[in-house]
């Protein structure tokens, strides 16, 4: 270990930083690049995407003034962004993972749930490594002024890690590696060591428009541009009232956020699989059926989801997710008895939100649905 001292020259500093990088890697973080605080015209485009409206319900994106768009005001005394990204994978998932998350897509049986939530719960995982590597750097540096984020704070970590060297934002808008794709998580410290800053990368998408082709929703409306409204990873885990009855049937079967953008790029034929065990499947995530989940009492959701990120959403908001992919079985399935008993065991619910969307998808197999089970 190369040991620092109050780093002062520009050696030294770089010493450092080439350290901080070895120390990330040890802690499972794939890559680690450091950038400076100057996020330039990424303030403009910010303000205008808030006017438009894109950001819905997520009223924190708007709020704390300026300080997303300028580190120095939200941390005092920051110089530089410490940005590193750890791939998510699960170290489980065969070589063809892409091909069969599409196919399960396709099944109206299967519960879709974004590849990310299936394990542990990435904000404690992620908070908890980089507060490690700040307790390294302060060993090694002395005390430092710092702070920690992951996702928790107005931060724009998407583009802070492009300026820090770890990617380049796709059209989708979200981080892209060319060598992992863009299945990793991002986190930041925020501190005023005036480290070396790493060089941005340069953008490898091209012509290429799959991601905005493929949106169910169309949410992508432009390139780089999210009309986050229309977003089904927005409409099941930030929105809190009814889902819009125009967006319903594009959910289709997903009832935790959407990879679709992911799993078309072509650059996530290169995601790494994680080596740490936090992210692995839990509870049979990965090939739940929408009946089995939509069974979970109040108890067996709190239960089986701690420590994961899909419990910040609440019991009734589960439920309203996965009755409208009930309801939307009806495409290939219409009137499946399994299917209607479960809607109807819910159709009391004390939640007029659950209710609302249980007739909804009832109202969806209505058309076939046999007099005897009525």
């Amino acid at each position: 270990m190369i040991t620092v001292t109050m780093p002062q020259t520009p050696e030294q500093l770089a010493a450092l930083a080439a350290q901080i990088k070895a120390w990330g890697r040890s802690l499972g973080f794939s890559e680690v690049g450091v950038t400076d605080i100057d996020l330039g015209a990424a303030s403009d485009y910010l303000q205008q995407w808030l006017a438009a409206g894109f950001h819905g319900q997520m009223t924190f994106m708007a709020a704390h003034g300026s300080k997303r768009s300028h580190p120095e005001q939200l941390v005092p005394g920051t110089v530089r962004v410490i940005s590193a990204r750890m791939d998510y994978l699960p170290a489980e998932s065969a070589d063809d993972w892409r091909d069969r998350e599409q196919q399960r897509l396709t099944d109206p049986h299967s519960a879709v749930i974004s590849v990310y939530a299936r394990g542990r719960d990435y904000h404690k995982v992620l908070r908890s490594r980089l507060q490690r590597l700040v307790d390294y750097i302060a060993d090694a540096a002395g005390p430092i002024g710092y702070r920690v984020f992951t996702d928790s704070a107005p931060v724009m970590e998407v583009e802070l890690a492009q300026k820090a060297g770890l990617g380049w934002r796709g059209k989708h808008t979200l981080l892209l590696n060319r060598d992992a794709g863009s299945m990793f998580f991002l986190g930041e410290i925020y501190t005023d060591l005036p480290l070396p800053v790493d060089q941005p990368v340069s953008s490898h998408c091209g012509e290429c428009a799959a991601c905005i082709d493929i949106c169910p929703t169309q949410a992508i409306v432009a390139p780089y541009r999210l009309d986050a409204r229309r977003c089904i990873s927005y409409l099941t885990i930030e929105l809190k009232d009814s889902i819009p009855l125009e967006l319903r049937p594009l959910m289709g079967n997903r009832i935790y956020g959407c990879d679709d953008c992911q799993l078309i790029c072509p650059w996530n034929k290169f995601a790494q699989r994680s080596a740490l065990p936090d992210f692995d499947v839990r509870e049979g995530l990965d090939t739940a059926s929408l009946i089995a989940l939509f069974e979970w009492s109040e108890e067996d959701f709190e239960r089986k989801l701690e420590g994961n990120p899909m419990r910040r959403i609440g019991h009734q908001r589960w439920l309203r997710n996965i009755a409208v992919a009930l309801g939307n079985a009806a495409v290939h399935r219409a009137g499946d008895v399994a299917i209607v008993h479960a809607l109807r065991s819910r159709e009391s619910h004390p939640s007029a939100l659950v209710r609302e969307h249980v007739a909804w998808a009832l109202a969806q197999h209505a058309s076939t649905v046999d007099e005897s089970i009525k």
